[in-house]
């Protein structure tokens, strides 16, 4: 399939709010695989599915994830924030029958991040971050340091999630501290 295809499938799946931010993570997707020598059509195919389950009910996610073959973790099954990055990168494996690994996982650990990202997951991970759509408090900071280094906008970023989550009082993935202690960690 195209880009273009991929475009309409998600157009149907998604409010023009969310179908705008999946458009504008795409484009900055293609932007930093540009800069850090990724494969922009794969950054731009993992940026505008990244939130294609973003708003299908959760029990469709759930039905999803479980024909998959995926197991949730209990911290998983109790932070349905994370659902749709799970569902989504199996739904474009089952349904859209994307069989490239690199952007199941970028879609996969877009959220959370991981140990051991791919230059793809870094991109779509940091790109959905800094789309210009974004307006949030640091958001000029994460864009400036993911400029100057993935590495750096890895940190912030991951720091300014970890912050927030524990401020109000959530369960933080494994995941997201794992990345961040790889990226601080490795010079």
């Amino acid at each position: 399939m195209t880009v273009e295809e991929y475009k309409e499938i998600i157009k149907e799946r998604l409010s023009e709010k969310r179908y705008h931010h999946s458009v504008c993570v795409a484009k900055e997707a293609v932007r930093l695989a540009k800069k850090y020598g990724a494969d922009e059509e794969k950054a731009e195919i993992a940026g505008i599915l990244h939130d294609v389950t973003k708003e299908t009910p959760p029990v469709e996610q759930l039905e999803i994830i479980t024909n998959g073959g995926y197991m949730m973790s209990k911290l998983q099954l109790n932070a349905q924030k994370l659902w749709h990055s799970i569902s989504g990168s199996i739904y474009v494996r089952d349904y859209l029958g994307i069989d490239d690994e690199d952007i199941i996982n970028a879609i996969r650990y877009h959220t959370t991040g991981r140990k051991d990202m791919s230059l793809l997951e870094k991109i779509v991970f940091l790109a959905d971050f800094t789309s210009e759509e974004r307006d949030y408090d640091d958001v000029d900071v994460i864009r400036e340091k993911t400029d100057s280094s993935l590495r750096e906008g890895i940190i912030y970023g991951l720091q300014y999630t970890i912050k927030k989550l524990v401020k109000k009082g959530m369960p933080i993935s494994e995941d997201s501290v794992d990345a961040y202690n790889q990226a601080l960690l490795d010079k």
